[in-house]
């Protein structure tokens, strides 16, 4: 490691080396680190290199405090944007090229200084070309449930018309990968997972592959579904493709109450029912809490519009979407209430409908007071003239809050 004198001229230094590996190519991550921003709620920036329709881009990735914020700026944008946030906002930056690291960090009174790290990038930070090229999948599509649900032929090609579900499944993997790295589970325990709603069992067949063949995991794994017919069609596939610890029960989340598990995951569960979902889990102590919601009957109908939003809200797309923010903010805030680290974040977008909002809970190591957090709830609610719940009556029936 070398370090050279602090001067002026640091930062300028690592912006041309940044500019540099853009126009190579050669940039593999950028991370903005130490934020002094005005959103106390802002951790850090990673940006990664891809290509949109031919054009280099950044994709650069906000990461909040429960929640992640993507933006795609071409190169030269994405760069201008960059000077800008140093030193104002952030107060250290990590390049990652093919030779190593630069790092970039400015003292309390503000003088850059620039160091060089000569080890290699980090194995797992690829240059990632994103729209353009193929990204990491965390299946294959030799898996025998893909042939057997149709998503690839006989000879275990990728059927055109399930390219879609293809990406649906492989970012509903990576996502629960990144949950259990995290999550109170011991390594060794079984973990029992709750599908509600799983339809013809495309997620739920990969969650259990995915346990059991690539992490090795003992799993037993629930798909909850209200159509018989689709119960049938899942259990006869697990039967034929020997998947031990997999089944398929009819019913919804209000029918089938599971005694405990470790995972609980609701996909586009109609109103209320992710709030039963949702409470299910917390009930059931489960680790991680995956849930898509859909609908938002429940609050909208006691909205009341405070004073300066009636302007806004006198339209009622915008009373909608306030509804939803509302509806799914209050749900995030009840599970961190309950002890778990929440975030809300978009998702891919499921077969037969536009919703991709995730709400992602993973249970917290150390349990938090809770009481700060509730009188802000309740702030929120009287803003908003909100006098009930679902899961919030739900959670107080079990004296869960």
């Amino acid at each position: 490691m070398s370090a050279s004198p602090s001067t002026p001229d640091a930062r300028v230094q690592f912006l041309d080396l940044l500019g540099t590996a853009l126009q190579g190519n050669t940039l593999v991550k950028l991370v903005l680190a130490r934020p002094v921003g005005a959103d106390p709620t802002l951790q850090r920036i990673i940006a990664k290199p891809l290509s949109v329709k031919g054009q280099p881009c950044l994709s650069l990735v906000y990461r909040h405090q429960t929640r992640d914020i993507t933006r795609n700026l071409p190169s030269e944008q994405a760069l201008a944007l960059v000077a800008e946030l140093l030193p104002g906002s952030f107060r250290n930056a990590h390049l990652f090229d093919a030779e190593g690291e630069v790092q970039l960090a400015f003292s309390k009174k503000g003088k850059p200084m620039l160091q060089r790290h000569g080890a290699q990038a980090p194995r797992e930070a690829v240059v990632d070309n994103g729209h353009d090229r193929e990204k990491k999948r965390y299946l294959t599509l030799s898996r025998p449930f893909l042939r057997d649900l149709g998503v690839t032929d006989a000879h275990g090609a990728l059927i055109p018309s399930m390219s879609r579900k293809w990406k649906q499944i492989n970012k509903f993997i990576e996502v629960f990968d990144h949950a259990l790295a995290s999550a109170p589970v011991p390594a060794g325990q079984t973990l029992r997972v709750a599908d509600f709603g799983s339809g013809k069992g495309y997620l739920t067949f990969a969650m259990h592959d995915y346990l059991r063949n690539t992490l090795a995991r003992e799993a037993k794994v629930t798909g909850v579904e209200l159509r018989q017919d689709m119960v049938e069609l899942c259990n006869a596939a697990a039967g034929r493709l020997e998947h031990p610890g997999l089944e398929f029960q009819c019913g919804d989340v209000r029918s089938v109450v599971p005694e405990a598990i470790e995972v609980m995951i609701a996909l586009h569960a109609c109103d209320i029912a992710t709030d039963y979902a949702i409470h299910t889990g917390i009930r059931c102590n489960a680790a991680i809490i995956m849930c898509s919601p859909c609908c938002h009957k429940q609050v909208r109908p006691q909205l009341q519009s405070p004073g300066l939003l009636q302007p806004m809200l006198q339209y009622g797309l915008h009373l909608g979407q306030q509804a939803e923010m509302l509806t799914d903010s209050l749900r995030a805030l009840y599970l961190e209430a309950c002890g778990y680290e929440t975030k809300v974040f978009e998702f891919i977008s499921l077969e037969h409908t536009n919703k991709n909002k995730m709400i992602l809970a993973v249970k917290r190591r150390q349990p938090v007071g809770n009481g700060a957090l509730l009188e802000k709830i309740a702030q929120l609610k009287a803003f908003y003239g909100v006098q009930e719940h679902c899961l919030e009556t739900l959670l107080r029936a079990d004296r869960l809050l």
